[in-house]
């Protein structure tokens, strides 16, 4: 597992500054600052001088309470206040809803290079927003030997030992229809409530490599309709070259699951045969699982359909079969 090495202050502001409507008015000495996490602090209590607490490390988030009890401050007051969290080591200062920068916070930026930022967007949404934005920065995540093709709406993935023909799969699952996310090389994200999402790794992504035929750009052979950048991962599918000593499922009441990235999901194993249509049998993987998100178990009901029909064949076996003889009374 892998976390996000963060992402500089500069870097920010180049990839989201418009997207979060940011316009840096001071500080520039420190636009290599890094920002390590996801996560926003409002440093109302810090500028009222506590900071025994004070979580200095995040994005600082100045609002209206915040500027507007600076505001009721004399200049002598409010420097003594902002002096207490431009003492530590800020990754940068944010003010929303437009405000106007105090000169005693623009002062201590530039003498302490910490970058002091505006937006536009009220607290709550640059919060949501920043968040939005920064989630992949700061998620862990892996990268895994596998296609990943989004079938149904279902993201399958496909691992498998090197040459047994997941690439293979992925483009014939495309040529009826699905999209292609990534082929041979699938960064995994985990993001928020444990949601698991896949994507290429650029220079490779949307380009496959077929053995035989070397490497071909999907998008452009097969249309824009035929890719997605990113999707999530729902269904592992592993590729097994089949033999007669290993047991594989057969009827499917047990639910095989994998972890990644500490989450576990639904994973199936496929052997595999010349002949065999691997391609189809993806499609029923897909919408089987969908099937089951929509509380639909055709294993279960299946099972219980058996059970119920041996019970009333039982039944009714003991209401044919003739009762115990009755003998005659002793003496007759």
């Amino acid at each position: 597992m892998n976390y996000g090495e963060g992402i500089t202050v500069a870097r920010l502001l180049e990839e989201y500054g418009e997207k979060l409507a940011l316009e840096l008015r001071a500080g520039a000495g420190g636009l290599e600052r890094m920002l390590h996490n996801g996560e926003v602090h409002r440093p109302g209590l810090a500028l009222a001088g506590f900071v025994d607490l004070y979580t200095f490390d995040r994005v600082q988030v100045l609002g209206n309470t915040e500027m507007f009890y600076l505001g009721r401050l004399s200049k002598k007051e409010r420097r003594i206040a902002l002096e207490t969290i431009y003492q530590f080591d800020l990754p940068c200062v944010v003010l929303t809803n437009n405000a106007d920068p105090f000169p005693e916070m623009i002062e201590l930026s530039d003498s302490n290079d910490i970058p002091l930022m505006v937006t536009r967007f009220a607290t709550t949404k640059f919060v949501h927003l920043f968040s939005y934005y920064l989630e992949d920065y700061f998620s862990p995540w892996t990268v895994v030997h596998g296609s990943l093709v989004d079938v149904y709406g279902v993201g399958l993935l496909f691992v498998g030992k090197s040459g047994i023909g997941k690439s293979e799969v992925a483009l014939d699952l495309i040529e009826r229809g699905h999209r292609l996310v990534a082929d041979d090389v699938v960064r995994i994200v985990r993001r928020a409530r444990g949601i698991l999402v896949g994507m290429g790794k650029e220079p490779v992504r949307h380009y496959m490599e077929i053995r035989g035929v070397g490497i071909v750009d999907v998008q452009r052979m097969f249309g824009i309709q035929a890719v997605r950048d990113q999707k999530r991962v729902e269904v592992e599918v592993k590729l097994v070259e089949w033999n007669e000593v290993d047991d594989y499922e057969r009827i499917g009441l047990r639910e095989h699951r994998t972890t990644i990235l500490d989450v576990e999901i639904q994973s199936v194993t496929v052997p595999i045969y010349p002949g065999k249509n691997i391609t189809v049998i993806a499609e029923v993987i897909a919408l089987n699982y969908l099937l089951k998100v929509h509380g639909i178990h055709p294993v279960e009901e299946f099972n219980e359909k058996l059970i119920r029909l041996m019970q009333e064949r039982k039944a009714l076996k003991e209401r044919l079969s003739p009762g115990p003889a009755v003998g005659l009374p002793e003496g007759v």
